[in-house]
């Protein structure tokens, strides 16, 4: 906030008090008067943050779209609304349990246990059956589904095994019963900070980016609320930063300002990031690489703003894991990203991903270990002893962690250098071929690693892109559809690999088919564009989410 705006607010603050607090005023009426003061002030300073972070023209739109969808909602309230709008919501809740339950006779449903248990072959046997049951279920070994399996190959697939198996019942909550466990979580950390040049530094392993992304945030909250006394927290994220952060914040209760992104870089807008800090920022965040179209924002210029504003600095490699830390010694350019940069306090890597360990892990990573206790919760006066714990779980699975330790050992620096380059070709041939021989489609900014997102090309204003994502699907390839700009983008992983020119070809035809007979019905053009069409449209497609999310533990 500038020093004219302040002295403007304490200036209204002295008129306030002048009015309120005449001579002769009951020191309970004074009282009275103080909080209206308080109140209106605080209310006044948080309206004129939010103004200067958002901007007038994005303040007044949000405001517009709020009042119009709440006018909307109030309409469907009315019976005849509110019954149209729940049959048609009940017809995508039939069709979604349609494709994603077994349907039929010949469908065994387990929805109480067997009165004596089963031996090893009818538990395969079963399990094959429920495989068979699907149906429609993906070959992922194909190659066409985008990011999701990050397979590692049978070799690997059997080393991982075999760790399970030997750590099943292992638990890290008893590093006294399970001390090799404790080793191989610990030596899983240092090894991610040495690939992120922090060797000295402190991390946890979590379950997943998501739950490293949320820790991040509860360990900025408190330590802004311990060492600057910040009762109302806020962060500063791109508009294409995971919707992790959002989450986070969301339990924690954090306000966010959400900055735009470059239209042609796609990186976030530095200038409009350093508009939205104030007193209440604890956290800048910024990625490396991005999840909806690949790129890496300015992490230097973000480490500046930090430092001068002694705030954190997040940097999210969750998708970038294993293979940004190997692209200078792949041969490729890169901008720094890691603790080499000033400023940069953090950072989040998912071993589950390029790493090719197991489902379940990720590392969360801090400059200090100082840094890294604001993330503990330590209860000392708990009547069961003394808790503590260093994430969100209590318990957790010691055997994703030997799984993953194995891995990781398995592979080695030359096993993921090699991976980087291969994946990084891959990807940058796609983007290449998508410039120079599909002149209908655009790629996103100048992607660094292993994910393209391409949008229609500006000179074709009729081509929905999400209808050529539909098109890709019928040929058996399951991309992801994103917004704003409308576009889908491919995660390339080893699998990928092999079937580069598969790709183009088959996308080269669905650009044709969607240009020539463009159907409106797939998934992604339904959805996608139920979301873009009207302000209420995003509520409906909570409404859908919330019936898959139901689907989804439907027995």
């Amino acid at each position: 906030m500038s020093n004219s705006n302040a002295l403007s607010l304490v200036a209204a603050a002295k008129s306030a008090v002048a009015v309120l607090w005449p001579a002769g005023r009951t020191p309970w009426q004074n009282l009275t008067n103080a909080i209206v003061v308080y109140y209106v002030v605080s209310r006044t300073l948080k309206a004129h943050r939010h103004l200067r972070a958002r901007g007038i023209v994005q303040t007044a739109h949000d405001f517009y779209q709020w009042v119009l969808q709440e006018t909307i909602l109030l309409a469907l309230r009315l019976p005849s609304a509110r019954k149209k709008v729940e049959t048609e919501l009940g017809k995508t809740r039939l069709d979604i349990e349609k494709r994603m339950v077994p349907q039929g006779p010949g469908v065994t449903r387990h929805l109480s246990l067997p009165a004596q248990g089963h031996d090893q072959n009818w538990i395969l046997e079963e399990m094959a059956k429920m495989d068979e049951e699907s149906g429609n279920h993906v070959n992922w070994r194909d190659g066409k589904v985008s990011g999701a399996i990050y397979h590692g190959g049978e070799d690997m697939q059997r080393v991982i095994v075999a760790a399970f198996e030997r750590y099943c019942v292992s638990n890290p909550l008893h590093p006294d019963v399970f001390p090799a466990v404790r080793k191989m979580e610990a030596e899983i950390v240092a090894m991610c900070l040495k690939m992120y040049n922090n060797p000295t530094g402190a991390g946890v392993t979590t379950s997943g980016g998501t739950e490293s992304i949320i820790m991040a945030v509860k360990t900025y909250r408190d330590w802004a609320r311990a060492t600057k006394g910040i009762t109302d927290p806020e962060i500063v994220i791109p508009i294409s930063a995971h919707a992790a952060f959002d989450k986070g914040a969301a339990y924690l209760g954090v306000k966010v300002h959400t900055i735009p992104v470059h239209p042609e870089t796609r990186q976030v807008d530095i200038r409009g990031v350093r508009r939205a800090i104030n007193p209440n920022t604890i956290l800048l965040v910024g990625s490396a690489i991005n999840f909806p179209d690949g790129n890496q924002d300015d992490i230097v210029a973000l480490g500046k703003l930090a430092s001068k504003h002694k705030i954190g600095l997040h940097v999210d490699c969750c998708l970038g894991s294993f293979i940004m830390p190997f692209l200078e010694e792949a041969g490729f350019p890169v901008q720094p990203f890691d603790f080499r940069v000033q400023g940069v306090t953090s950072i989040s890597c998912d071993t589950h991903k390029y790493g090719f360990a197991p489902k379940g892990n990720s590392v969360v990573m801090y400059k200090d270990a100082q840094l890294r206790r604001f993330q503990y919760y330590i209860n000392p006066h708990w009547v069961g002893g003394v808790y503590a714990s260093p994430s969100i779980a209590g318990s957790r699975p010691g055997a994703l962690i030997a799984g993953t330790w194995a891995a990781m050992q398995y592979m080695g620096h030359n096993g993921y250098l090699e991976s980087c380059k291969s994946i990084v070709t891959a990807a940058k041939t796609i983007a290449h071929r998508i410039r120079t021989e599909i002149p209908e489609l655009r790629v996103l900014g100048n992607p660094p690693a292993s994910v393209v997102a391409f949008a229609a090309a500006h000179k074709e204003p009729g081509l929905n892109v999400l209808e050529v994502g539909d098109k890709m699907s019928k040929r058996g390839w399951h991309l992801n559809g994103i917004s704003n700009p409308a576009a889908v983008h491919i995660a390339v992983t080893r699998l990928t690999v092999p079937v580069v020119d598969q790709l183009i070809a088959d996308l080269k035809d669905a650009v044709g088919e969607a240009k020539l007979s463009p159907s409106g019905q797939g998934t992604m053009v339904m959805l996608y564009g139920l979301g873009k069409s009207s302000p209420v449209g995003s509520a409906l497609v909570g409404r859908v989410a919330e019936a898959f999310l139901d689907t989804l533990y439907k027995a």
